[in-house]
């Protein structure tokens, strides 16, 4: 059993427990009802401390895997609430004129409203920030650069933080020359940039269902059309589904977040992403590639970028940092492939250029080894979370409520019951200062009604638990009025 626990690793320890016990609970090694070692047994099985177990046993209760029995110890709970995932979507049957706005500018505004809890952000950088390393950072590059460091940044990025970028994407076996990498002012712009390198005004482009709003609203903006492909909560996006829009459509562009979505966190396959590009290089489409979580991956290996597939250059792959390390540094990229040219004259065009001491600073952060540490603590986090809400969330929700089991990222799919209506929740959730996500601006066709979408990228508190536990009442008041 000592064999499990390594104390080399990067992986906090009490953390190593907790991973053990899950997986000896899903091999059926310990099953409902079994008593766990006391905390001084498991302790010394493992040599480790017993503040070190206890601190496992405490976050195990907090899940509801285990339960502590007052003179009798530490068991596997006997009852269990099985994951009832969200049900997958229809292929939408016309492209739509996207219409969001509103809706979506009140969720931000509820957002930063002084003293709400925010469930409804995704941002999972703020679980384990990294702000002190990148205070230390930035500090060094301004001593040493100066004034310059302050300076207007060259169009396509600063060329270091390139380099870097393309090293890592040579790490998931991609050879990229740093100029084929241009630097953006977050993934919003990068989007923006893709979406005008492949389509125009009334060009139809096929979506994620559910999508990120900020996606849809993007589209809008643009005067675009969106055609809504539905996601399996476990694979993405079928083939399948894909295949019978494309004979249905004029499909112009394809958008979508292969690798972790949001907000499902579905985790499509490297077999099924390759399989989709082949079959979209064949029919001419160009892919974009919304890639912003592929590092927040709960997975034993991150899904391979579908860039790293493109045969024929219609791939444009867009990512940030924002997710990972510093939101409020837009600094976020594009690889556009054969569309390079045309990306690079937007980009002069939009912004001219992105914060050159932003980049200079994460430039020096991702160079060695802390950025990969903190990703690894990051990833740990978050899952743990997950674990936290999908606990509180089956104590305090209606029975017949459904969740998605994310593969990485930061969010919840939550489908509420049918009467439910999210808009209305969101509205009342805000009166009592709990801001959350409504289903219905993830959908160009006003589909998830009865949908919300909650944020465990955060430090987890107190606060947290008693604005599920009061979400939860309002959902189950509405359920029986």
């Amino acid at each position: 059993m000592s064999q499990a626990i390594k104390k080399n690793s990067e992986q906090y320890l009490y953390q190593q427990v907790i991973a053990m016990i899950l997986e000896m609970k899903a091999s059926g090694t310990l099953r409902p009802g079994d008593k766990l070692p006391s905390l001084r047994k498991l302790s010394k099985q493992l040599s480790l401390s017993i503040p070190t177990v206890k601190l496992a046993y405490t976050e195990l209760e907090r899940q509801n895997v285990i339960v502590a029995r007052p003179k009798s110890g530490y068991f596997m709970r006997s009852t269990h609430n099985p994951l009832l995932l969200p049900k997958k979507g229809k292929l939408g049957q016309s492209p739509t004129k996207v219409n969001k706005q509103s809706l979506i500018e009140q969720v931000y505004e509820a957002l930063h409203r002084s003293g709400n809890i925010t469930l409804g952000i995704a941002n999972p950088s703020t679980a384990h920030p990294c702000d002190k390393a990148l205070a230390r950072h930035m500090r060094q590059v301004l001593s040493k650069a100066g004034a310059r460091a302050i300076s207007y940044g060259p169009t396509t990025g600063f060329a270091p933080l390139k380099r870097q970028l393309a090293l890592r994407y040579f790490n998931y076996g991609l050879q990229l020359n740093p100029e084929e990498v241009l630097v953006t002012n977050g993934a919003q712009e990068a989007l923006s940039i893709a979406l005008q390198c492949v389509a125009k005004a009334g060009d139809v482009i096929a979506v994620e269902s559910p999508a990120f709003f900020g996606i849809l609203e993007l589209i809008e903006s643009l005067g675009m059309m969106a055609l809504e492909i539905p996601l399996c909560p476990e694979e993405g996006i079928g083939i399948n589904d894909l295949t019978t829009a494309i004979k249905k459509h004029p499909i112009k562009a394809c958008l979508f977040s292969s690798s972790i979505s949001n907000p499902i966190g579905s985790f499509m396959s490297d077999e099924s992403r390759k399989e989709m590009v082949s079959f979209l290089e064949s029919k001419h489409i160009p892919l974009i590639e919304d890639d912003v979580y592929g590092d927040l991956y709960f997975t034993e290996n991150r899904g391979t970028p579908a860039q790293c597939y493109a045969k024929k250059g219609l791939v444009l792959t867009c990512s940030s940092f924002s997710k990972t390390a510093a939101p409020g540094y837009r600094v976020g990229w594009l690889v556009a492939g054969k569309f390079d040219e045309k990306a690079r004259l937007l980009k002069r065009a939009l912004s001219c250029s992105t914060s050159l001491i932003n980049q200079w600073t994460l430039a020096e952060y991702i160079a060695g080894s802390e950025y990969d540490r903190h990703m690894q603590k990051l990833r740990e986090i978050l899952k743990c979370n997950k674990g936290r809400m999908l606990a509180s969330i089956h104590k305090h929700f209606p029975k017949n409520t459904r969740i998605s089991n994310p593969m990485g990222g930061g969010v919840l799919w939550v489908e509420l019951p049918k009467n439910i209506d999210s808009e209305q929740l969101f509205y009342q959730a805000v009166e009592n200062n709990i801001s959350i996500a409504p289903g219905s601006i993830f959908s160009a066709s006003k589909k998830f009604k009865n949908f919300i979408r909650l944020s465990f990228g955060m430090p987890w508190t107190k606060e947290i638990d008693d604005a599920l536990e009061v979400l939860g009442a309002m959902v189950n008041q509405e359920k029986l009025s």
